[in-house]
């Protein structure tokens, strides 16, 4: 089924952050946030097990197991087994490094097996509090955490979550099913498969102001010929186009910094804030059903709103295109 037949709207919440990704978040600030979500119309929420060892999961349950259950649309993701005993240690996230430290501190399995789905699965649905998911994504089978093991991984994931999704999907317990990765490569490998084929998929980072490039040159145009929806993950590249300072989970580096120094002074002289620029441009692509930036605090939440309905006057993408700030293959909005 499309994503888009799915999705309630162009702006869903990535509660990645509420797994204490960075720092720890007081649990009152973080129902906050799940609240203000929901309270500024929000309908769409993504999360999944690795988001603090099942912290994200817990704390957006909370909340949501207050609300109507068929107001609402749930993704979460398969890959991560979490179980009750203890991590000793320094876990190993590949370039992730210490992405949830603040987070629980249980071990965490790296598997994607047809077994390991089925009961990460089933973990998730009682940590949501809920009866059902509606989208569930296989997640960061790719180089980011595996390094040139990272085909042995997606082999495991085809042979197993792949087709235990597929035929959850086919028996109606789950609407859609996709890739949640931060890499195009799984996707198009995915897309090329003669088997089950993905509703759409969670592209990470891939789809921003900052980074845009790789992604239309294969894969956006794979998917928009097949009729695969995309969600947009990090529209704002980890907080860098929202006036943070990471980029990549990272401290950003000074190329990087120099770019947004650019981006924010074009933005500055078209009246238009960075995050309404950032989110605009990456809703632009016809295969983008939605994006889902993350937030820790309640205002946030308003200012993405804010930023999905703000006007940006066309002059500003043609500046933008003409200043070569964006691939000259990338959509813009309203066909500026």
């Amino acid at each position: 089924m499309s994503l888009k037949n799915i999705l309630p709207g162009k702006l869903g919440f990535g509660t990645a952050p509420l797994g204490n990704m960075f720092r720890a978040i007081p649990d009152a600030e973080a129902l906050a946030t799940v609240e203000a979500a929901w309270d500024q119309g929000v309908r769409y929420f993504d999360t999944a097990p690795f988001y603090g060892a099942g912290l994200s999961e817990e704390r957006l349950g909370e909340v949501l197991s207050t609300k109507p259950r068929d107001e609402y649309v749930l993704s979460t993701k398969v890959g991560r087994v979490i179980l009750d005993e203890l991590e000793e240690g320094a876990r190993d996230l590949g370039e992730k490094g210490g992405l949830f430290e603040h987070g629980n501190p249980n071990k965490m399995l790296h598997v994607w097996t047809a077994e390991a789905t089925e009961r990460s699965v089933e973990d998730s649905l009682k940590r949501l509090g809920t009866d059902r998911l509606d989208i569930v994504w296989v997640h960061d089978i790719a180089q980011d955490f595996h390094g040139d093991q990272w085909l042995a991984k997606f082999e495991e994931a085809r042979t197993g979550a792949f087709r235990v999704l597929s035929r959850l999907r086919d028996e109606g317990v789950i609407k859609a099913w996709g890739l949640g990765v931060n890499k195009t490569e799984p996707i198009e490998l995915t897309l090329a498969l003669d088997e089950p084929q993905p509703d759409g998929f969670l592209l990470a980072g891939r789809y921003t102001l900052l980074d845009h490039d790789h992604a239309l040159q294969r894969l956006l145009p794979m998917a928009q010929e097949q009729g695969v929806d995309m969600v947009v993950g990090g529209p704002y590249s980890s907080g860098i186009l929202a006036g943070g300072t990471h980029f990549e989970y990272q401290q950003a580096p000074a190329h990087i910094i120099e770019r947004v120094t650019e981006l924010k002074a074009l933005a500055g002289k078209h009246g238009v804030s960075i995050k309404a620029a950032a989110l605009q441009f990456s809703l632009a692509h016809p295969v983008t059903a939605a994006a889902v930036p993350g937030a820790t605090k309640p205002g946030r939440i308003a200012e993405d709103v804010a930023a999905l309905n703000e006007t940006v006057p066309a002059a500003f993408w043609q500046e933008l295109r003409a200043a070569g700030l964006v691939s000259p293959a990338a959509p813009l909005p309203n066909n500026a």
